[in-house]
């Protein structure tokens, strides 16, 4: 009955990690593909840069396909693992402990990986302007798009401040991106009445802070920490439902004699009440009066031995 208890502790402690594993994967292919958008523009930005290797040093392993798939199998290993231990099958049990190992070992070698600090300065900010020039050009119209979405992501305009779209460029006025209440031609109308309309921080420091790390970021860590955590304690759950499934399914042995000692009153009680003949077993008197002499005889003694 023990055994029975501890079995289903088991089954709903594995019910509930599978859930949080869904739960958890989600939450991490839904922050990945939100950062993913901004990797893109820092990268074309920044791109034969130092500050493009920094950027991807720190967001490659949280955003790279192998994280994504594994989070995506991650969801799948966890169906089936609830499969396993709600029909308690032996082969779904194994197949999900493995599963959670390889995942367990893609996920440690990622977060590893992550934790490296990326080589860059603020200086090196200062390179952002040599892609400036080719703003608003027919053939970078990429550069361009990626420009606008982080100035009006980030809320900034420039690299150090919003004259240095003036300064690289033939522009006379900076793009409407820089705008705080963006409007076709609001950059024009704030470069000629009022730059307070203007972004007044530089998109240096802002790329430099994403570059070192995000909330966004911190949130993958403690999530790909947690996850790991979570698998530990699955696969130990897991391991030991195997034990108890598979002691169960074992051919019971043969129990061996034991003699009964006279010290045990109990053993000793029972084996008293065995000797001792039922009331059913005694034939009812009509039954004396048919019996022959010799017969009466060995009834009378059986009688007296029974008294």
């Amino acid at each position: 009955m023990a055994r029975e208890d501890s079995v289903k502790c088991l089954r709903c402690l594995l019910y509930a990690l599978n859930l949080l594993f869904w739960l958890m994967a989600i939450c991490v292919l839904g922050v990945a593909a939100w950062l993913r958008d901004y990797l893109n523009n820092v990268l074309t930005l920044t791109a034969d840069t130092r500050l493009e290797e920094a950027a991807i040093l720190t967001y490659s392993p949280v955003v790279h396909p192998v994280i994504i798939a594994a989070c995506c199998f991650l969801i799948i290993v966890a169906m089936v693992g609830y499969c396993g231990t709600l029909k308690c099958d032996l082969l779904l049990l194994s197949w999900y402990f493995g599963c959670l190992l390889v995942i367990f070992c893609v996920q440690l070698a990622s977060g590893v990986w992550t934790y490296d600090e990326p080589t860059v300065q603020r200086a090196d900010m200062i390179s952002l302007k040599s892609r400036m020039p080719n703003y608003g050009l027919q053939r970078y119209q990429w550069l361009t798009h990626a420009w606008n979405a982080f100035q009006s992501e980030f809320k900034c305009c420039g690299v150090i401040y919003f004259t240095d779209w003036l300064e690289m460029t033939e522009m006379e006025w900076p793009p409407d991106s820089c705008c705080s209440n963006q409007y076709p031609g609001c950059a024009r109308h704030a470069h000629y009445r009022d730059l307070s309309d203007l972004h007044q921080e530089g998109c240096g420091p802002k790329m430099f802070s994403f570059i070192r790390g995000t909330k966004q970021l911190q949130v993958l860590r403690f999530l790909g920490v947690s996850i790991g955590v979570a698998q530990i304690l699955a696969m130990t759950l897991t391991l030991t439902l195997l034990w108890a499934l598979y002691y169960d399914r074992k051919p019971p042995d043969a129990p061996a004699p034991t003699s009964t000692s006279a010290s045990d009153p109990h053993t000793l009680c029972q084996g008293v009440e065995e000797d001792v003949p039922k009331i059913g077993h005694l034939r009812p008197p009509e039954a004396w009066a048919g019996l022959s002499t010799p017969s009466n005889g060995h009834v009378q003694f059986e009688m007296e031995q029974l008294s």
